[in-house]
């Protein structure tokens, strides 16, 4: 089924690789004018290139939520609106035993998973769509509905984040909030995991693989 999004803008952090460049990717497929975000400019010229049609791009840390209302700001008066906030941006600094992570660690992780998606909604909603209902997307983990090993802390924090996206999609009204829970992607962010343990994992899997960016992307387009 052809998806149409033309005279739709949509704005996605960490949309320089991975996950968020394969949404980038399938919203301009689809007709969408699009704002990338991501802490390296060259990185983030490269994916616009690779998206093509009318996308931009802004440099930052997702964590940082002045850069966050700035990067909203920008996109509005780039695009004139924002139908489609997608918050993508994820860190993981930390692996191992959950009460030995490092409280430098744990804030990062939080800052960037969890403080930073509160806040760009946050900006998204009182700086557009609490006059103009669109849609929020939120990127959270199959991690985030179940205990695993050595990623006890990113899980808290995409647990928190799939809370989050029920407690908004209740008090935001006409504006939809839907998160989508993948599990191993082959992403530069998994890669770790894909090399440890992606063959036995794929094989727990109906369909004997592990995930691709671009079956994220179909879901959220």
């Amino acid at each position: 089924m052809d998806i149409s999004l033309q005279g739709k803008v949509a704005l996605i952090t960490g949309g320089s690789r991975g996950i968020g460049l394969a949404i980038a990717q399938s919203f301009v497929q689809s007709g969408a004018q699009v704002m990338i975000t991501s802490r390296k400019e060259d990185a983030l010229r490269a994916a616009a290139d690779a998206c093509g049609g009318d996308t931009a791009y802004i440099a930052g840390n997702a964590g940082d939520t002045e850069f966050a209302k700035v990067c909203v700001d920008k996109t509005i008066d780039r695009f004139g609106k924002i139908d489609i906030f997608v918050n993508n941006a994820a860190t993981n600094p930390y692996a191992g035993p959950t009460l030995d992570v490092s409280e430098s660690q744990f804030d990062k992780t939080f800052q960037v998973n969890l403080r930073g998606p509160l806040f760009w909604s946050a900006h998204v909603w009182h700086q557009w769509m609490i006059d103009h209902p669109g849609v929020m997307i939120n990127i959270a983990s199959v991690g985030g509905l179940r205990a695993e090993g050595s990623l006890g802390v990113y899980n808290l924090t995409k647990a928190a984040l799939i809370h989050l996206t029920r407690q908004l999609a209740g008090e935001l009204g006409l504006t939809r909030v839907v998160g989508i829970a993948p599990g191993l992607v082959k992403t530069d962010f998994a890669q770790m995991l894909v090399d440890n343990y992606g063959d036995s994992l794929a094989q727990r899997l109906p369909r004997k693989r592990l995930g691709e960016p671009q079956d994220i992307a179909n879901l959220a387009t």
